[in-house]
């Protein structure tokens, strides 16, 4: 039972389609199995992680997305005996799929936003809300569609707040900010001179960045002349810890807000990237985020209003909370897992 997961991370890209994986893999090693990643990337952080949790790596020699990364990476499937691969990432496309089942490998592709100009695979998993048949129309006749979020990929350390109650305080005081793995435009640091201007008394923040995350020294700099208590947290392994003790977050578009939604803390959303837009949008209809808009578009004074509104709300912060938790509950990997075996 050795599962092969294809998969990249570095600044420009974060690492979620990675930790995403991770999640999948744990649970095929809670089966029985064995997990191999396969990347095109180094992150010396992010590859510590993964051997702690006793994955293999295994690095290619030549540019991600390519005829040439296909070709090395069904010939790797082959020699682990493989029983799925499973691919992650936009650069990812119908000929690289092709290339995968040529070699009659069972293929699970996770996808986002139907990027893919035709699908070849076995298994798309789509787990966004936006997810519909509809954006898989060139697909063979044999591709089962996993859509929306009862497939959530979640880690193991979050399934064990599953039933858990969040309390929700009449003033929140504690905000986790948590804006992807890279951030190359550092709009960690626009965030940290909006929360400057909260006049809320007792303000606490915990800032978590990545081990790619290029602005390190500059973060620092502006916790030492922040008026309020705000801590600089990198390459974290507890973040349903972290954001156990949080009321509310500030986050990116990207897989966190799943997390953030299964673990009931109400979140302002601030879309990094195009692809970020239509999750960003759904959740802030449904209740579960307030959604700030593009960060090319969004003001520091902006994000100090929202936030200061949602500090001051306590009943909004608990319909947040409840539509979080109905929405994501926990047993997304579960269901993916049986569809493999």
């Amino acid at each position: 039972m050795n599962l092969l997961i294809r998969a990249d991370a570095n600044a420009q890209i974060g690492i979620g389609h990675v930790m995403r994986c991770l999640a999948l893999a744990q649970a095929w090693q809670d089966a029985g199995g064995h997990a191999t990643f396969v990347m095109a990337t180094e992150a010396a952080a992010l590859e510590a992680r993964l051997r702690s949790e006793r994955m293999g790596i295994v690095y290619l020699s030549t540019l991600p997305g390519g005829a040439k990364d296909a070709i090395q990476t069904r010939q790797l499937a082959r020699q682990k005996d493989a029983s799925w691969v499973v691919v992650d990432g936009y650069h990812f496309g119908g000929d690289y799929q092709q290339t995968i089942k040529d070699s009659v490998l069972r293929l699970l592709f996770v996808d986002d936003n139907g990027h893919a100009e035709y699908y070849f695979a076995d298994i798309v998993l789509n787990q966004n809300l936006h997810a519909h048949e509809s954006m898989y129309v060139n697909r063979g006749s044999y591709p089962q569609l996993l859509l929306g979020s009862r497939y959530v990929l979640l880690r193991r350390d979050f399934l064990k707040w599953r039933g858990w109650k969040r309390e929700i305080p009449e003033v929140a005081r504690k905000i986790l900010v948590t804006l992807g793995g890279g951030d190359p435009e550092n709009q960690t640091l626009k965030v940290m001179q909006a929360l400057q201007q909260v006049e809320v008394d007792g303000l606490e923040a915990v800032v978590v960045i990545g081990a790619s995350n290029p602005h390190f020294r500059e973060l620092q700099s502006t916790i030492r002349n922040s008026q309020f208590a705000i801590r600089l947290a990198q390459n974290v392994s507890d973040m349903p810890d972290l954001m156990a003790w949080a009321d509310i977050a500030i986050a990116a578009g990207g897989s966190t807000v799943w997390e953030l939604a299964f673990m009931g803390l109400p979140s302002l959303v601030l879309i990094l990237a195009d692809n970020q837009r239509p999750v960003a949008n759904r959740l802030d209809s449904l209740g579960v985020s307030v959604n700030l808009g593009s960060h090319r578009k969004g003001s520091s004074a902006k994000i100090t209003q929202a936030v200061t509104q949602l500090l001051e709300a306590p009943e909004r912060r608990a319909e947040m909370a409840q539509q979080g938790r109905g929405l994501v509950d926990g047993r997304g990997v579960a269901r993916v897992l049986e569809s493999l075996i």
